[in-house]
């Protein structure tokens, strides 16, 4: 019998537990999603980014462009070349914010709503059917669980240090004033250099959706 080649393969078997747990996780995680990206294109046509996205809205009625960032955890460019997709066919439109003109709220059109509910009934199939390998109790048990450490991954970890506090550059009153103790430069030093090559840019890292 051959043994499936996953993110398993790398353990040991004196590996502490919580990283065979932790990638037993990671590894039920990467299947669930391939095979869910296979459906969703087969079936509809359509990516897991363009789901979610989708998703996010008819949940929420609605979502500005930095909000729907925030709930994928992707960058602001990502939505952006998401939604002029899903506009184009007629799946959304942009409506201007109140009070915010450099917002904008991505809504779905009415056919679009309508053609999600159907997708999103036949996902929740493949759910059901990806994870019927356990028991309805099983599943709480488990929900239960990775709500339990869901929450401690969100706490602060013990002993953590906390930031002192900026001390303040503005001197105290009666304390010497530093600027006397600093050498002045002539102005001729203080110019920038001509010719001198600017600072390049910090790469913009960019974010998979």
């Amino acid at each position: 019998m051959t043994t499936a080649v996953d993110q398993e393969t790398r353990l040991e078997a004196d590996d502490h537990y919580a990283v065979k747990v932790w990638l037993r996780m990671l590894t039920c995680s990467t299947l669930i999603e391939a095979r869910i990206r296979q459906l969703l294109r087969r079936d509809f046509d359509c990516t897991l980014p363009r789901f979610d996205l989708l998703a996010q809205l008819e949940r929420a009625d609605g979502l500005k462009m930095n909000e729907l960032s925030q709930r994928l955890m992707v960058t602001g460019g990502n939505v952006t070349g998401l939604a002029d997709q899903l506009q184009d066919e007629g799946w959304l439109v942009r409506e201007p914010v109140e009070q915010d003109r450099r917002a904008t709220r991505l809504r779905l059109t009415p056919a679009g709503r309508q053609r999600f509910a159907g997708m999103a009934r036949t996902h929740e199939a493949w759910v059901v059917q990806l994870l019927g390998a356990l028991t309805r109790d099983e599943q709480r048990q488990l929900h239960a669980l990775l709500g339990k450490l869901k929450t401690g991954l969100r706490a602060p970890p013990e002993g953590a240090r906390r930031t002192a506090p900026r001390a303040s550059l503005r001197p105290s009153a009666g304390a010497a004033d530093l600027r006397t103790l600093r050498p002045r430069l002539p102005a001729s030093a203080r110019a920038p250099m001509r010719g001198a090559a600017p600072r390049a840019p910090l790469p913009h890292r960019k974010t998979r959706p």
